[in-house]
């Protein structure tokens, strides 16, 4: 090697330590930043955190703010569907019915009322004893509570005995046809919606006997309530007849009535002079010695 390549190899040597003295205190500084980022790094994630926690809070006192005027708002419109919507009368007492909605604002053609829809109601389950559809000597037709469609519900019948289990017959209509025994039977029927009774009937089917017996009794009764209701209806219309005679005729009848009271007022004063002619008749004894003793006493003077 020359002496101008060993004079030149310090100078080389010299500034590749330089640059490696500036490396070493580059990276000595960053192992510094990074041994002390991991402080700033959980202070850092906290502000983050705190800041994610505050953005949630506001996230959920808007949602909730929200969900209770959304609320207010149904309730409103409750209030206000309430107010303007009116249930009518159920058509039966107990089991299943059907009732009447109302509207009472917003109908068409101005109108005050007018009805939306028709909806089922229920009353009370047991609907004690009822009437047959039709009856002969021979059969019995029943009918259970129900509502069209018939075949929505289903329909239970049970024979009832006393002091016994009742027997749940076969039949699962809504219709039932007994024929007569020579003893009464008890029938019952339930209705089921849902597996849940909603209504329950129960019939007595009499015997022909019984039945005929029924039948001699009602006549009497109807004979007695058509001759009150054809007296009435006859008297009603004769005092109709009357009061139209008098609205017709009132000049007549006015006359009539005025000469009846002319006369009544006649026979009156008639009365009343007669009245007085006899009390003067019974004091005219009384006066008659008073004045011959006025004359006496004049005399003797």
């Amino acid at each position: 090697m020359g002496p101008g390549g060993a004079g030149c190899s310090p100078g080389l040597l010299l500034t590749v330590g330089w640059l490696l003295l500036a490396g070493l205190q580059s990276a000595c500084g960053k192992n510094s930043t990074y041994f002390q980022d991991p402080g700033m790094a959980h202070q850092g994630e906290s502000d983050g955190e705190g800041e994610e926690e505050a953005e949630n809070d506001a996230e959920t006192e808007a949602e909730v703010e929200t969900e209770a005027s959304s609320e207010s708002e149904d309730d409103v419109s409750n209030r206000t569907i309430s107010k303007e919507v009116e249930f009518g009368m159920c058509t039966v007492t107990c089991g299943v019915g059907i009732r009447e909605v109302i509207l009472t604002n917003g109908c068409p053609g101005g109108e005050s009322k007018c009805l939306v829809r028709v909806e089922e109601c229920r009353g009370p389950v047991d609907c004690g004893w009822g009437k047959p559809l039709s009856e002969s000597l021979e059969s019995v037709r029943l009918a259970c509570i129900h509502i069209s469609p018939v075949n929505r519900f289903k329909y239970m019948w049970r024979l009832l005995r006393p002091d016994q289990q009742a027997i749940i017959l076969g039949n699962d209509s809504a219709i039932l046809e007994v024929h007569r025994d020579d003893h009464p039977l008890a029938l019952e029927c339930n209705t089921l919606d849902n597996n849940e009774i909603i209504a329950s009937v129960r019939f007595t089917v009499y015997t022909a006997g019984e039945l005929q017996m029924r039948r001699s009794s009602r006549p009497d009764t109807d004979a007695v309530l058509v001759f009150v209701l054809t007296i009435g209806v006859i008297i009603c219309i004769f005092v109709i007849f009357v009061l139209i005679f008098i609205i017709i005729n009132w000049a007549a009848v006015k006359a009539l009535w005025g000469a009846k009271a002319s006369t009544t007022e006649i026979q009156s004063e008639l009365s009343s002079m007669r009245y007085k002619d006899s009390t003067s008749l019974d004091q005219s004894p009384t006066e008659i010695p008073g004045r011959e003793e006025d004359n006496l006493s004049e005399w003797n003077e």
